[in-house]
């Protein structure tokens, strides 16, 4: 008996190094200082950039996702995926990010699979100035059936202390302006891929006008970046906070951020739902509320801000051609 005859394939994890040292090396920045390979990664801290830097970390996954992007072979986007997600987490306290760390796994191995997801995490991390650093790439086929992976990411960035965003700054009065998601981005696959398997004229090969793609085109559609939007208005007068719509949609994730005895009010008239969202409910027979709480419903992004810097804001975000919304307000509880 040997390795690979109990499941796990040194050759083609070797293979695959090669691949993801070279797709690393193309986000490096001048803080790296040394290429994958080494076990950890070595990145400079830009310490004369700061006074008092606070780093900030977060951790997170795709969720199941992947089990769309399996059934259509459509990998790349889900490492765009996991990065874009990490780096809205991290930018909405204030923090731009410094580096990246990714986690696959594989009930059996695949080069070409892998090349796609670490191809998708390098070009996300290209266009955040955020270096791939290192990670960890396992073969566990006790664990996972062959053709099944999972993917994690974490990011680490730098904020300066008094600029950290964390909502302490939200008053009763203040607005809250929405920004255009992509789609469903990473959150809600559990029910969606059930209503969609249910339902052969929603099927994900089954082209749909209203969408104007297949259904698992629009479900596939990569998780936004919101960084250029986020980098542009944490330092204005009057911005008091900025919230990343995952899991628990527009109030379970906004909320976090409200200081005590703060409420939100949501005019959920203020926008449209885009198709992808409509059909899920119809098709699901899915309670209003219910879609609520589990997706995000076009919004993908909420500021909140003081209202006399509502205009400026609402100008900035049409000049960058960001659909907007102003969709609710602060009020005392």
């Amino acid at each position: 008996m040997d390795y690979k005859s109990a499941g796990v394939d040194l050759v083609a994890s070797e293979q695959s190094k090669q691949t993801i040292a070279e797709l690393a090396r193309r986000t490096h920045t001048k803080n790296v200082l040394h290429g994958v390979g080494l076990f950890g990664g070595f990145f400079q801290f830009p310490q004369q950039n700061y006074r008092e830097p606070v780093l900030v970390a977060s951790t997170d996954g795709v969720g199941t996702k992947i089990k769309l992007a399996c059934q259509l072979g459509k990998y790349r986007d889900v490492g765009v995926d996991i990065v874009n997600h990490c780096i809205n987490d991290i930018m909405v306290g204030g923090a731009d990010p410094l580096f990246f760390l990714d986690y696959l796994a594989f009930g059996r191995l695949e080069p070409a699979i892998v090349e796609e997801l670490i191809a998708g995490i390098s070009e996300a991390c290209r266009a955040a100035n955020c270096a791939l650093l290192g990670g960890e790439t396992a073969e566990m086929p006790d664990v996972y059936h062959a053709g099944d992976f999972d993917i994690a990411g974490t990011i680490v960035g730098v904020v300066e202390k008094a600029k950290i965003i964390n909502g302490s700054a939200i008053a009763a009065g203040d607005v809250l302006l929405g920004v255009a998601s992509s789609g469903l981005h990473t959150n809600g696959y559990s029910l969606a891929r059930k209503i969609v398997a249910a339902n052969r004229e929603i099927a994900a090969e089954v082209y749909r006008d209203e969408l104007g793609e297949t259904v698992g085109q629009a479900l596939l559609r990569p998780h936004r970046s919101y960084q250029k939007i986020i980098a542009a208005l944490r330092d204005l007068e009057g911005v008091h906070g900025f919230s990343h719509i995952t899991g628990g949609g527009i109030v379970g994730n906004t909320k976090r951020l409200l200081p005590v005895g703060l409420k939100l009010e949501i005019d959920w008239n203020a926008w449209e739902w885009p198709p992808i969202f409509t059909l899920l409910q119809d098709y699901g027979n899915v309670a209003t509320e219910e879609m609520r709480n589990v997706f995000n419903l076009g919004i993908g992004l909420v500021i909140i801000a003081e209202r006399h810097a509502l205009n400026t804001i609402k100008g900035m975000l049409d000049e960058l051609q960001e659909m907007n919304w102003q969709i609710g307000e602060m009020a005392h509880e």
